[in-house]
């Protein structure tokens, strides 16, 4: 099975992937494709930095053999994602050039994957977060990532959106990668 964690910056998503990984040492760890980025220098959070992680994740799913267990830290979706919020608060650097090019290549990627485990920000299990982290860019990022994980014109498969703390997460994660049905709306 090939599964995309997806949710904006300190959302939780490398504690999951950790815990999944740990029980499920058969998976493959796709890190954060920012990691791919290490020697490159970037001073802002802009639609350069966004389009280049979205090719990397697309073009990684892309490589994959069919039947990978793979699980990926941030799909293509996730930048696409950022891309619509830094549009969404004005930023410098913003492109709706990006933001079209990135939803057709987010279309193509996605039939590389079984399931996008969506973790959305949850304030009652709240992540300390630095004031550096930019929290506007992090809330507009969720709030563009779970309108995006709703359309199914460009998300054509299972989501399953996860909540509660940290074992709650990854009790619905795996019973995620159970379930045969198209879309999942977990409790919280």
């Amino acid at each position: 099975m090939r599964i995309v964690v997806s949710g904006t910056h300190a959302s939780g998503k490398s504690t999951l992937i950790s815990d999944f990984a740990a029980a499920h040492p058969e998976y493959l760890v796709l890190p954060d494709p920012f990691e791919e980025l290490i020697d490159d220098r970037f001073d802002e959070l802009d639609a350069v930095l966004f389009s280049r992680q979205l090719d990397i994740a697309a073009h990684r799913l892309a490589e994959l053999p069919a039947g990978s267990n793979v699980i990926a830290e941030r799909g293509p979706v996730d930048f696409l994602a950022y891309l619509h919020a830094l549009d969404a608060l004005g930023r410098p650097g913003r492109s709706r050039a990006s933001i079209a090019r990135g939803a057709a290549l987010t279309r193509q990627a996605t039939e590389q994957i079984d399931l996008v485990a969506l973790v959305p920000l949850a304030y009652r299990d709240q992540i300390a977060v630095s004031e550096d982290e930019d929290l506007e860019l992090r809330d507009a990022m969720n709030d563009a990532l779970l309108d995006l994980a709703a359309d199914p014109d460009l998300i054509g498969l299972r989501v399953a959106e996860l909540a509660g703390d940290r074992a709650e997460r990854l009790a619905q994660l795996e019973a995620a990668t159970l379930r045969p049905s198209t879309s999942d709306q977990l409790p919280s």
